[in-house]
């Protein structure tokens, strides 16, 4: 079961996220309104799963950006209603690697964290499998 982390300074999202995430079958270990809880949540839990709302992402780039840089692994979902070309782009840039919108549709919301992990094993499986590669023809060529 995979761990998560919720952060959204409304708490009537935070809990229908919550709601969505665990009948889903995720273990929602935390939640937070601020990108300072979020860090602190994630030293505490160690979430492979972060919703972070776009209105504490844009308050507090920096926890975001320290998100990314502390829990390479854990996937980064911003939560929102709307998302423009320019949002979308800083926060790919920024190492966000999903998008769940607002209001919630449980199955929609599944959906796209299911897909996110599932396209970050397979790059994840790509990049092993060109590194064994290039491991082999360089031992091959020696």
């Amino acid at each position: 079961m995979l761990k998560a982390v919720i952060v959204d300074t409304s708490a009537v999202a935070r809990g229908l996220l919550n709601t969505v995430l665990l009948d889903g079958g995720y273990d929602v270990v935390g939640q937070g309104h601020t990108g300072a809880s979020a860090i602190a949540l994630m030293v505490k839990y160690q979430p492979q799963l972060v919703c972070i709302a776009r209105d504490v992402f844009d308050a507090d780039e920096a926890s975001v950006a320290e998100l990314r840089k502390g829990w390479p692994k854990s996937l980064i979902f911003m939560v929102s209603s709307e998302f423009d070309a320019a949002t979308v782009q800083k926060a790919h840039a920024m190492g966000v690697n999903g998008f769940i919108v607002k209001p919630f549709n449980a199955g929609t919301v599944l959906n796209t964290i299911r897909n996110t992990v599932i396209a970050m094993v397979k790059r994840q499986q790509k990049a092993l499998a060109d590194q064994n590669g290039a491991a082999e023809n360089g031992a091959g060529e020696a």
